[in-house]
């Protein structure tokens, strides 16, 4: 039994975490269509905000509820920066946008190798070292606290779409931006603050990820991927596609990793992702227009 609960748990999880990734991009390739390939990075960057709390402060129970909203305002501050000073320049280029930002991500890996040659250590807080028990399988609970944390930054990101009237504003950028200008909305600061939000909701997934895998250079570049590659298969800018995509990809490559090896799966799944765009290219959800709901 366990060899069928465990990688569907696992896979679960696995899953919430691509999840939140690839909210982030569901949201800047869904407006702006700009490919960022530093995008793993800001999950990085996420992950020593994790590090920095907890040098601050000493309780790790109270350091990891911190340093969400710090993971989430220090990754989307960077992301503002990438977008003022790379991407503004570079918009309806996606081509350009993929060659510049492949080139921030391996300064930025350069960066945190210079900083920290060996990663830098994340403690598991004492609320999470524990197990629960599901059908005689011992679940970690730092994997229930990531699947947690992805509803609740997608219930979160939910709402401000459909809620509130920045959320209004995104919708009208997304479907017709000529048209939005003309009604007075500043796309400008619409796409500064979607950039905000979608880089900042990457540094959240950084914090979730230091607790299940520690850390390193290419922590970004393990999720990066496949992250553009659920956002696709689930359709542009479709929530509701992002979520199918990112679990099925988690659980398949946790029956995959279960059955071969984690690089093999890992591999096998981008091929399956692959050739499911090849019989549909539009992804899961189909629309007129680009709609983040």
């Amino acid at each position: 039994m366990d060899s069928l609960i465990a990688p569907f748990l696992n896979g679960t999880a696995d899953g919430a975490l691509l999840l939140i990734a690839a909210l982030g991009l569901a949201l800047t390739f869904g407006q702006m269509g700009v490919i960022n390939m530093a995008h793993g990075e800001f999950l990085l960057a996420g992950a020593v905000c994790a590090y920095w709390t907890q040098l601050v402060v000493a309780s790790t129970d109270v350091s990891i509820l911190v340093a969400l909203p710090v993971a989430f305002v220090v990754a989307g501050l960077l992301g503002l920066v990438l977008e003022a000073t790379v991407l503004q320049w570079m918009y309806d280029r996606p081509l350009d946008t993929l060659l510049a930002t492949v080139g921030v991500s391996l300064a930025l890996q350069q960066v945190f190798l210079q900083m920290y040659p060996s990663g830098v250590p994340v403690e598991k807080p004492s609320l999470l070292d524990g197990q629960l028990d599901v059908l005689g399988y011992a679940w970690p609970l730092r994997q229930v606290f990531t699947i947690v944390l992805a509803a609740v930054c997608l219930a979160a990101l939910g709402a401000l779409l459909k809620y509130s009237s920045f959320g209004r504003r995104i919708r009208a950028t997304v479907q017709n931006r000529a048209l939005a200008e003309t009604l007075g909305v500043a796309t400008r600061s619409v796409d500064r603050m979607t950039f905000f939000i979608g880089s900042g909701l990457a540094g959240v997934g950084g914090v979730a990820a230091s607790l299940i895998g520690g850390t390193n250079s290419q922590m970004g570049t393990k999720y990066i991927i496949l992250a553009f590659l659920v956002v696709v298969a689930g359709g542009l800018g479709q929530l509701r596609g992002t979520v199918i995509a990112a679990w099925t990809v988690g659980v398949v490559t946790a029956y995959l990793a279960d059955w071969t090896t984690g690089s093999i799966a890992q591999v096998i799944a981008f091929v399956l992702v692959v050739v499911f765009l090849q019989v549909r290219p539009n992804g899961l959800f189909t629309v007129r227009t680009r709609g983040l709901a």
